[in-house]
C-alpha cells in the first residue's frame, strides 16, 4: 500500500477536499465489496484458501455446514469510514473481537466459559493486487473527469 500512497499522493493534492471525500467514499464502497466477495470465497488476500474448521469430535450425520463468516461480511458489521484524507474498512461492535482473533490467529474461547482454543490465521481484511489496481484506476478516473 505505501507504493500506492507515494505514487498517488501528489495527484490527490490537486483535488478539492470535497472531491477527495467523494473519491474516498467510492474507494471504500469498492473495497468493502471486494472484501465481502473474498470472505464469501473463503480466501486470504494472497489467494490461498482459509484453513478449514477443526473437525468436531462427534459430528452429526447429514448436517449441512455453513461457510465461515457468513454474517460477518454483511454491511451491518463490515463498516467503512471515509474522510478527505483516508479510508477505513473494518469490523465494528461485538464482531470486532471475533474478526481480530481470526485475522491474527489468536487464542480465544469458542463459547463463554468454554476451553481456550488456538485459531488459525484467516485474513479477513487485506489488500489484493486487484484492489490496489482498482484504487489506482479510481483515482486516475477521478482526475481525468
Amino acid at each position: 500500500m505505501p507504493a500506492i500512497e507515494s505514487g498517488l499522493s501528489g495527484l490527490l493534492a490537486n483535488l478539492s477536499p470535497r472531491a477527495r471525500k467523494q473519491l474516498a467514499k467510492d474507494i471504500a464502497r469498492d473495497l468493502r465489496r471486494s472484501q465481502q466477495q473474498r470472505i464469501t470465497a473463503q480466501q486470504n488476500p494472497d489467494g490461498s484458501a482459509f484453513d478449514p474448521r477443526k473437525p468436531q469430535i462427534r459430528q452429526q450425520k447429514g448436517r449441512v455446514r455453513r461457510t465461515m463468516f457468513g454474517k460477518l461480511k454483511q454491511a451491518r458489521w463490515l463498516k467503512t469510514e471515509t474522510t478527505a484524507s483516508g479510508v477505513v474498512v473494518g469490523f465494528l461492535g461485538r464482531v470486532e473481537r471475533i474478526a481480530r482473533v481470526h485475522q491474527f490467529g489468536l487464542r480465544d474461547r469458542a463459547q463463554p466459559g468454554g476451553p481456550m482454543a488456538q485459531y488459525p490465521a484467516r485474513q479477513l481484511l487485506g489488500f489484493t493486487d486487484a484492489d490496489e489496481k482498482r484504487i489506482a484506476d479510481a483515482v486516475l478516473a477521478r482526475l481525468a473527469a
